[in-house]
């Protein structure tokens, strides 16, 4: 397990990076916000992929008012990562979260249970801790989308219920929230921006739509920025995430990032056991009897079957270097 992220310790640099802008760094240091560039030796250190991201703590070397160079960044103890888009690599959303905050909405757009369970797939194979937040709960006043979380609040997902337009669950969010780092992940539309406004009324933030065409969101943040709720309290709004790929993750690993399989996996009668259709599934036995969710072993096949894919199209040696590259430094 990888060590807890608790941002508040001494023994890291007090400086942490809030914005990143192509080439240049904004660190809040406790003299104030400082923009930076990276020293050159450190870039040869680094891979580029993840060279410094929002989250890093740094040690800064002044060398103008306002201006300074990143001399070092602290190993990362927990980090949110991508596969990036236009290469096979991994790639840092943010570093050292003390938690992940996956926000979907009650409606528009729709609640899509396979896009939360692919976050939270990505949660469970990278160690981080998770929260679920429903968001606007006013536009479900049947309840569809709460009875829906049944599942999950079952196996141990902290569950918050939102709404901004009645200020709904807001405390109960600031209390999940507060003293720690947390990222807010979710589809784009899902009203992520719309929560920080909540905490921050002042933030110049844009807000985005939902499209009467497709039903789904707009985009608006376009990069991850670090936001200073209050002086232990750190938030981070994520850029939407329309189609999130389960990646660096080999078939066989995949029941483990299902919370409710766990008790079941030391029973099948199969070490290599995939769960798919082997005699003697525990598993499957678990399902046919109602202790795991029917729909959510559904989309545990649906996952599957794209990792075998992925396995097949790329080798395993590929997956395993993928996985590799997705460690914190």
């Amino acid at each position: 397990m990888t060590d807890e992220a608790d941002h508040t310790a001494e023994s890291w640099p007090a400086n942490i990076v809030i914005r990143v802008r192509g080439p240049f760094y904004d660190v809040l240091t406790p003299q104030g916000v400082v923009r930076c560039v990276v020293r050159g030796a450190l870039k040869k250190e680094r891979r580029r992929e993840d060279l410094v991201v929002v989250g890093d703590r740094v040690a800064v070397r002044i060398v103008a008012p306002g201006e300074g160079v990143i001399e070092e960044v602290a190993p990362r103890r927990r980090a949110l990562v991508r596969r990036a888009r236009d290469r096979e690599a991994a790639q840092v959303i943010v570093a050292n979260l003390d938690q992940l905050v996956v926000v979907m909405a009650a409606a528009q757009p729709e609640l899509s249970l396979g896009m939360l369970d692919r976050f939270l797939v990505v949660a469970e194979s990278q160690e981080l801790p998770t929260v679920i937040c429903l968001n606007k709960v006013d536009l479900d006043p049947a309840g569809r989308a709460r009875a829906a979380l049944a599942p999950y609040r079952t196996n141990g997902y902290p569950v918050v219920e939102t709404s901004v337009v009645t200020g709904e669950g807001l405390a109960d969010l600031w209390r999940t929230l507060e003293g720690k780092l947390s990222a807010l992940a979710g589809p784009s539309g899902v009203g992520k921006t719309s929560l920080v406004k909540a905490f921050r009324p002042e933030l110049q933030l844009r807000i985005g739509a939902v499209s009467e065409a497709t039903g789904r969101g707009r985009h608006t943040t376009t990069a991850s920025e670090l936001i200073r709720l209050d002086e232990r309290t750190f938030l981070v709004d994520t850029p939407g995430i329309g189609v999130l790929h389960v990646w660096g993750i080999l078939p066989e690993e995949l029941g483990a990032c299902f919370r409710e399989f766990r008790p079941y996996l030391a029973a099948c009668a199969y070490r290599d056991c995939r769960h798919v259709d082997e005699p003697g599934c525990a598993v499957r036995a678990a399902v046919d009897a109602g202790e795991i969710d029917a729909g959510r072993y559904e989309r545990y096949l649906a996952i599957y079957r794209e990792l075998e894919e992925e396995v097949e199209r790329q080798g395993r040696w590929e997956v395993e270097r993928l996985r590799r590259g997705r460690g914190t430094r």
